[in-house]
Parts: C-alpha cells; structure tokens; sequence
C-alpha cells in the first residue's frame, strides 16, 4: 500500500475540517427543523435528536400563500438565467470577436459593476422602479418584473466577464473554417460557438439562479404592497414574532429553500466544475 506523503496527509485532513464546518449550519438547520418545538427551546441543546417530528414543516406547508410564493421566487429565477445566458453571451461575444472603439472602457466598466455594494444602490434603484413603473408597470414596484431587471442588472457584469473568457479560448481558425464551409457567422455563433461554451454558461446560470432564488433585500424593498407578488424568502417573516419565533417552522422553510438549489446543483454539478476551472484559466 501507498503511504501518504505527510503534506498531502495535512492538505486532507485540512480539507475534511473545512469541509465539516461549512456543512455544520445546514446540518445544525436539518436538525432544527425535525426537533420537537420543546427540545428547540431547551437551554441545553444537543446536537441530535430520537424524537424527529415534522410538524414545522406541516406549519410551513400550510401557510397560506406559500405555495404562490414558491411559484413567484421560481419563476423569477428561471427567467433571470435564462435572460442572463443569452444577455451574458452575445455581450461575451460582442467583446471578444469585435473590435470597436470604447470596447476596453466597456470592459472595464464591466468589471467596476461588481464593485459597487448592493445596498449602497438600494435607495436609488427604488426610486428608479417607482418612476419605471409609470411608463412600463409590469417593471414597476410591487411586480415581479422589477425583481427581474435587477437580479439581471447585477448578474450581468460578472456573467459576462467570466463568458469573455470562455469565448476567447474558441480558436479564431475554427470560425475561418466554418466560414469556408458556407456557415454564416450567426449559425456559427449559435451552432458551434455556444455549445463550447457550455461549461461556462453552467456556471453563470448557477450563480445567477442561487442570487436570484436567495435574495431578500429587493423583494422586500419592491414588493411593497401586493402580497401575491411576494417571494419566498418573505414568507419566512410570517414565523417571527416579537415575543415567540416559531424557530422549527423558520429552519423547515430555510431546508424546504435549499432543496431547489440543491437539486439545481447536483443535476449541473459536473459542468460546474469545469466551468469554474476554465474560468479561472480565462
């Protein structure tokens, strides 16, 4: 048997410890949420239980309204991904493939968006839909369309400068021989650029799905009024009381929160991978 060298050894156990303190919450978070409401309150916790019981999530599953806040919290995210992977590419392309003038100045305004704290801009950008909706009100205040346009706004800068990436390792010469074999530059773009650049739209449409499906500073700063309209992160509000926080029904929405993600991850788990190792080669 292949002894370990002691680095390597080090490097493992390092990793393993890392690993079981960023696992720790979720775990601390799955335990709350089956815990019996009298073992929660207890001034002892214990890191287990033998009495699991699901009524937090009976609690949550029956709120009302919770089921349209899931629908409105998914269909923001998809249409956000969806938006941001087309957006994010033809701008990746725009800035590889092209030169024009200003195109370093784009760049480097691209890279300065991501630099700018999102609650610095929270003020401003309600402003903005308020004074939006007037002229388009499906992008106004209490719709999910301004949801939309800011969780796109904010993903976009990063998207595209790791696309940019991506796009530049595609040899020049493979769109000269497609040319030569009569593809115009729109099919080549479509058919033959953008599915080598999958890994990397992987991970963007990752990013963007977690960013969108998590938030809560501007569902709760835009979604005002019109309660159908709220997402999920806000139906956790209903558990908080001043005087007593249903905290087993607050941990069983956070899992039931986590479970899309979670899927989302695993089902692009592989591609994830390669496209953040290809991002940082970019």
């Amino acid at each position: 048997m292949a002894v370990k060298r002691p680095g390597r050894l080090i490097a493992e156990v390092v990793t393993v410890v890392i690993a079981g303190i960023v696992a720790f919450p979720l775990y601390w978070m799955l335990l709350s949420a089956v815990k019996p409401a009298g073992e929660i309150q207890s001034a002892s916790p214990k890191p287990w239980t033998f009495d699991p019981s699901f009524d937090s999530f009976s609690r949550v599953l029956t709120v009302s309204g919770f089921g349209r806040y899931f629908v409105n919290s998914l269909l923001v995210a998809l249409v956000v991904v969806a938006l941001s992977l087309v957006m994010s590419f033809l701008s990746a392309v725009a800035l590889t493939r092209f030169s024009f003038k200003g195109r370093t100045v784009l760049l480097v305004m691209t890279l300065v968006a991501q630099m700018v704290p999102v609650e610095a801009l929270t003020i401003p950008l309600f402003f903005l839909m308020r004074s939006l909706g007037g002229a388009v009100p499906a992008l106004g205040l209490n719709e999910l369309g301004s949801l939309v346009l800011v969780h796109l706004a904010f993903s976009l800068p990063f998207a595209i400068w790791m696309l940019r990436g991506f796009v530049a390792a595609v040899p020049v010469e493979l769109e000269e021989a497609a040319k030569l074999d009569g593809a115009s530059r729109l099919r080549f773009t479509w058919q033959i650029l953008f599915p080598l650049v999958a890994p990397g739209l992987v991970a963007v449409s990752v990013l963007a799905f977690i960013h969108a499906w998590n938030d809560f500073l501007f569902a709760k700063t835009f979604i005002v009024s019109k309660t159908e309209n709220q997402t999920l992160p806000q139906a956790i509000l209903v558990f908080f009381k001043p005087e007593d926080t249903d905290w087993g029904a607050v941990m069983a929405s956070s899992t039931l929160m986590t479970i899309p993600v979670l899927v989302f991850f695993v089902l692009v788990q592989r591609r994830l991978v390669s496209g953040m190792a290809g991002a940082v080669k970019g």
